[in-house]
């Protein structure tokens, strides 16, 4: 059975972006990146809410650009390669390959996704994630702690969810990130 990662960059006091929607405090290092690409590698599957869809979608064409570096394009190609379910009422479409729209996320359709996933599965944004969250459906978490305070704006994790977890693996990068993998031990909603 594949795990269902939750993956997020955030600030120190836990936000994924600032009271003005601006998460360019978050744009990892090269160093950072590499490893971000080398985590993706393993993942057969993206679940996006339509927010995080529209941020990410723009890296359907960037590998296309050949004055981006090559970190930058293979996590491109990597992304590419994935497939992507967005989890939306109003999307109307997407715009790019691989890719499907759901309406609803229906935990047993996710939990049977799992089952049969030869990849590991990764969940986008916190609001998305905080329905698989309730759910139990998370299997493991990989946060990247940014050496910034931003004082407010989203939250990274859900409110009213406790969870019992275990350190697996911690990294120290060069522009102060701190990553943090993490495996659920046990679930349950406060």
């Amino acid at each position: 059975m594949a795990d269902l990662i939750y993956s997020a960059i955030m600030s120190l006091d836990g936000y994924i972006e600032d009271q003005t929607g601006n998460f360019d405090w978050a744009e990892p290092d090269e160093e950072a990146h590499r490893f971000i690409n080398d985590l993706e590698r393993h993942i057969g599957t993206h679940l996006y809410g339509r927010r995080m869809y529209e941020t990410m979608r723009g890296w359907e064409s960037i590998s296309d650009l050949p004055d981006q570096p090559l970190f930058i394009r293979d996590f491109a190609d990597i992304w590419q390669a994935a497939d992507k379910i967005v989890f939306s009422t109003s999307l109307e479409g997407v715009s790019t390959s691989r890719t499907r729209v759901e309406r609803r996320f229906n935990p047993e359709t996710i939990r049977k996704l799992k089952e049969a996933a030869k990849q590991e599965i990764f969940i986008g944004g916190p609001n998305l994630a905080a329905t698989a969250f309730e759910a139990g459906l998370v299997d493991q978490l990989q946060i990247f702690i940014t050496p910034f305070i931003v004082g407010g704006g989203k939250q990274g994790m859900p409110e009213n969810i406790r969870l019992g977890l275990q350190l697996e693996y911690e990294r120290r990068f060069a522009s102060g990130i701190v990553f943090l993998r993490y495996r659920v031990v046990k679930k349950h909603t406060a």
